[in-house]
């Protein structure tokens, strides 16, 4: 009975029901008919014969007057399970009535019927549904995953820029000091790292909300990442025109800030761009360390549904923001690059 849980759970009711016979007795001369028929059904629905054991939990009669209704309903709630479960909605359904026909309050009856005008409805309209009840939570768990974006944002490229500078530093310390920065940010997981900075500063002593720890995880992370990136852009650029910028009397830093790095815009916002829509989706990391973004938000609904129609609007969230962010790239690479020839 792999793969059918239900059935297994249904055999367990009915033969729960027939081991009390011996104590709850017999009302009438006909009880002791339907228990046999009940614990018949049980062994076919065992030997998943169900069709079969259907039939037989048909055969017990409806109660007469003043009859206690209680085996006549439980026959007909297992065989609309049954058939439920084997696609039959109609005859399902047709169970059910019967129930409520003689007990309208039947909660157990009336359960089953919503189940099964859920199975009738299309899967699309299950979809927009779904939509209409979730989407205002998953995107309300949108706005943190934005917030640790723009701040990300905000915060690597000027790192990165620093690190940068510092790695092609001259001075053999600062440049060593940055590499080996590089090298364990590069070098070890974002998920890692997060675990480092909220689960294992607090035994050094530093204890940091779950949003400042996912902001400094994700920044340190991704200007490692920039900080190479700008690295190879700046070093792209001919050497002979820092030579002109210093023979016209430009320190340094000067002609870094005035010739070398405006010319590496356009060179950097392609990588930049791709390393940002892949930040989008790590934020979904920082779940693992208290935070409820977008895809925490998706799959605590999820575990609580089993719905698999959250995962796809959690992932449409995803495609809107990474398209968004794909189209802003695109065209600041355009603005950027509006006076090259193509």
């Amino acid at each position: 009975m792999r793969g059918r849980p239900w059935v297994a759970a249904l055999t367990l009711g009915l033969s729960i029901i027939v081991a009390a016979v011996p104590l709850m007795g017999a009302d009438s001369p006909g009880t002791p008919d339907g228990y046999a028929l009940l614990a018949e059904a049980s062994r076919l629905v065992q030997e998943e014969r169900l069709a079969e054991a259907v039939a037989v939990l048909r055969k017990i009669p409806a109660p007469a007057p003043g009859e206690d209704a209680g085996l006549f309903v439980r026959s007909r709630i297992d065989a609309a399970k049954i058939l439920l479960g084997l696609g039959d909605l109609d005859g399902a359904s047709a169970s059910c009535h019967e129930v409520l026909a003689l007990l309208p309050s039947n909660l157990e009856a009336k359960n089953l019927l919503n189940e099964i005008r859920d199975a009738r409805t299309p899967r699309w309209v299950k979809f927009l549904r779904d939509m209409k009840t979730y989407l205002p939570t998953l995107l309300r768990a949108t706005g943190m995953t934005l917030l640790l974006v723009l701040a990300t944002m905000l915060i690597s490229p000027v790192a990165g820029l620093a690190i940068a500078l510092g790695r092609i530093s001259r001075m053999r310390v600062v440049s060593g000091v940055f590499w080996c920065y590089i090298w364990v940010f590069r070098g070890t997981p974002l998920l890692l790292q997060l675990f480092f900075i909220y689960y294992g500063l607090p035994s050094l002593g530093v204890t940091l909300e779950p949003l400042t720890a996912a902001i400094l995880g994700l920044g340190l992370n991704y200007s490692a990442y920039l900080a190479e990136i700008i690295r190879g852009a700046i070093e792209s650029i001919d050497a002979g025109q820092m030579e002109a910028a210093k023979a016209l009397g430009m320190t340094y830093w000067q002609a870094m800030r005035r010739i070398i790095i405006p010319q590496t815009y356009r060179r950097l916002v392609p990588p930049v761009g791709n390393e940002f829509i892949a930040l989008i989706k790590d934020t979904a990391l920082v779940s693992t360390i208290a935070m409820v973004e977008l895809m925490r938000a998706a799959n605590q609904i999820y575990s609580a549904t089993f719905n698999v129609f959250i995962l796809f609007q959690a992932a449409i969230v995803y495609l809107v923001l990474t398209s968004f962010f794909t189209v802003a790239f695109r065209r600041l690479e355009d603005a950027l690059g509006v006076y090259e020839i193509r």
